[in-house]
């Protein structure tokens, strides 16, 4: 599978997702509670085992304590995927988590969306910018995350020391009073935000990691992959999640998606 580079961590080009594991559907708390119930450690190694079978080499997951024992558990097996951090405000403050991936093996950590979101409707972002000097500090790639295109506008017009951006797809609920989506808030998935997103991609400086490119599993991956495929430049890189109880066969159906719309980009 290609690869791309976020600074000097080199990755799939399609890389893994990991809201599943953690019980983040986006689809309603019951679902949230079934893929808890689901996905066991045994059965998140599994799937990390899979993606290596199919070429991908990373993982992009939250900086917690079950993520990081559970990718222990894979490293101490002989495990080879390597681990893409985000902060984790449900878990602590930007600096605390970013540390604790550092400390836990991340390859690359990057700023929580719902922080960056956060911090821009409230007009202050030092505690972002605190995390991206402690990961640069730690030698680290650094990033950050967000459902907004304005983040990223601002993220431009400041020059912020990044070496990469992800980006959703869809900016599905707000983020004024909280970083963290609510269990029971409402959440939306809009065309003209997809649209939005893409548009501005083309004009960012830095790799983006494509995400929430499947609405949360809500769009066909038939329509959803191919479309992701046409906004990438050769820089970026996308992310999906899977969920097995569904398909066991999601992970390998994705990736073949996704590398024949690749091989026909590239003619």
């Amino acid at each position: 599978m290609d690869t791309v580079k976020l600074g000097n961590f080199e990755v799939s080009r399609f890389m893994l997702g990991s809201n599943p594991f953690s019980g983040f559907s986006h689809q309603g708390t019951a679902r949230d509670r079934e893929m808890e119930h689901w996905y066991t450690n045994e059965r998140i190694k599994e799937v990390l085992r899979t993606a290596e079978e199919l070429g991908i080499t990373a993982v992009i997951g939250r900086a917690d304590r079950h993520v990081i024992r559970t990718f222990m558990e894979y490293w101490d097996a002989g495990g080879g995927m390597q681990w893409s951090a985000q902060t984790c405000p449900g878990v602590g403050p930007t600096l605390k988590t970013a540390q604790m991936a550092i400390s836990g093996g991340a390859g690359a950590v990057h700023i929580h969306g719902g922080v960056m979101d956060n911090c821009l409707a409230a007009g202050d972002m030092s505690d972002p910018i605190a995390g991206i000097e402690l990961i640069r500090e730690a030698g680290l790639p650094a990033g950050i995350a967000g459902h907004n295109p304005e983040v990223f506008r601002w993220a431009e017009r400041e020059k912020l020391p990044v070496d990469y951006y992800m980006c959703s797809y869809y900016n599905s609920a707000r983020r004024d009073r909280s970083a963290e989506k609510r269990p029971d808030q409402k959440e939306w998935f809009l065309e003209e935000d997809r649209e939005a997103m893409v548009e501005l991609i083309g004009d960012l400086s830095r790799p983006v990691i494509h995400y929430k490119v499947m609405a949360a599993g809500r769009n066909d991956p038939q329509e959803a992959i191919p479309f992701a495929v046409e906004a990438m430049r050769p820089q970026d890189a996308i992310c999906i999640g899977v969920f097995t109880k569904d398909n066991p066969e999601m992970l390998a159906e994705d990736v073949r998606i996704f590398e024949a719309a690749w091989a026909n980009k590239r003619g």
